[in-house]
């Protein structure tokens, strides 16, 4: 077990280890003076570990626990959902001192994180990242999130956790294919930042050491956290691959999955650098086999010009230009201001 701690507005820990499930309601009942607890989550997840985490909260003496479960899937993380969980922890009363506990991957995180930073004007929150993507990247830092028809995450707010409770265990219910998702946000921490990191994903695939890993990424993001907690900078570096993945993503109308959409758009920004002399072939090269070697794609069938039109409506754009997140070598990035017009042949170079 390892913990890591993220000293942003709101200090909190990040526990990652195997069997924490279990302990969850005596950590809450140690950190808030919550009296009631709602779990949000998913129709996937819910029926695996519900069951537990509603048994530890009762087991810790809470008098009230109870459960808001909406369908599993990205089109969940809407509007509509968002008002539905918050009329049910209305209905159910729950006050200011009270906690939410956000059971599930990114779009649980997301969407929970943000019904607690809006209702009631805020309150506590506890994120239990159950996919490898959430673990690693979503549930740290405090970006919650719905989408819009424009766009995915353009509704938001920061807002810390109180704790984050990563159970590697949980991992083991994953299918393959969503692992592999994840997969791309811990490719992307070994690009942006570190050699070793890289080094070891690159030999070992998909059986890397799991909390070893999970944990560096989240020390990772949390360095950056730390210094750029409302993106006005260095944080942007975390978008690595995510302005033309989120394109890919929206054009294909979500059937290609936020991790395999990073894994393209990763794919593409290498190749761009290397056409553009930005990095060398080496660089470009190892980049695409690593992504390979997880089984992640690096093309699509989406064209240039339908990739810029979608990743303009992306949140990073800021006036005529979008912030591209480039490689250089492996463990270093630079953030490339460029302008909307010519964000199409950047994509082109690396198509």
């Amino acid at each position: 077990m390892k913990t890591i701690t993220v000293s942003a507005s709101k200090k909190y820990d990040v526990t990652v280890g195997s069997g924490l499930l279990p302990t969850i309601g005596q950590r809450i009942k140690d950190l808030t003076k919550a009296k009631q607890v709602a779990i949000i989550s998913d129709s996937s997840v819910y029926p695996l570990y519900g069951g537990t985490v509603e048994q530890s909260l009762k087991g810790a003496g809470f008098a009230q626990v109870v459960s808001y479960v909406f369908a599993a899937g990205e089109e969940s993380k809407c509007g509509s959902t968002y008002l539905q969980i918050l009329e049910f922890l209305a209905a159910n009363r729950l006050t200011r001192s009270d906690c939410l506990i956000a059971l599930g991957g990114g779009v649980v995180g997301d969407i929970t994180g943000f019904a607690a930073a809006t209702f009631l004007r805020g309150i506590d929150y506890v994120q239990v990242p159950t996919t490898l993507l959430a673990a690693v990247d979503s549930s740290v830092g405090g970006k919650t999130a719905i989408d819009l028809g424009a766009g995915k995450n353009l509704a938001g707010a920061f807002y810390q956790p109180r704790l984050v409770l990563c159970d590697t265990d949980c991992l083991n219910s994953l299918p393959e294919d969503i692992f592999r998702d994840g997969c791309a946000e811990v490719i992307k921490y070994g690009i942006l930042y570190d050699v070793d990191l890289f080094a070891h994903l690159k030999q070992t695939g998909l059986a890397f050491d799991r909390e070893r890993v999970i944990a560096r990424c989240v020390e990772l993001k949390r360095d950056v956290v730390d210094r750029d907690e409302f993106d006005h900078g260095e944080r942007q570096m975390l978008n690595l691959g995510h302005t033309i993945g989120h394109g890919v993503e929206a054009q294909s109308n979500y059937t290609v999955s936020h991790g395999k959409a990073v894994a393209i758009g990763m794919a593409i920004i290498s190749r761009s650098a290397r056409s553009l002399g930005i990095c060398s072939a080496d660089t470009a090269a190892d980049i695409l086999a690593t992504i390979e070697k997880f089984g992640l794609p690096i093309t699509t069938n989406c064209t240039a010009d339908a990739i810029a039109t979608a990743a303009l409506s992306d949140k990073k754009r800021s006036g005529g230009t979008v912030n591209l997140i480039v490689p250089e070598r492996i463990g270093q990035c630079s953030i490339r201001p460029t302008a909307v017009e010519n964000l199409k042949s950047v994509i082109e170079a690396g198509l």
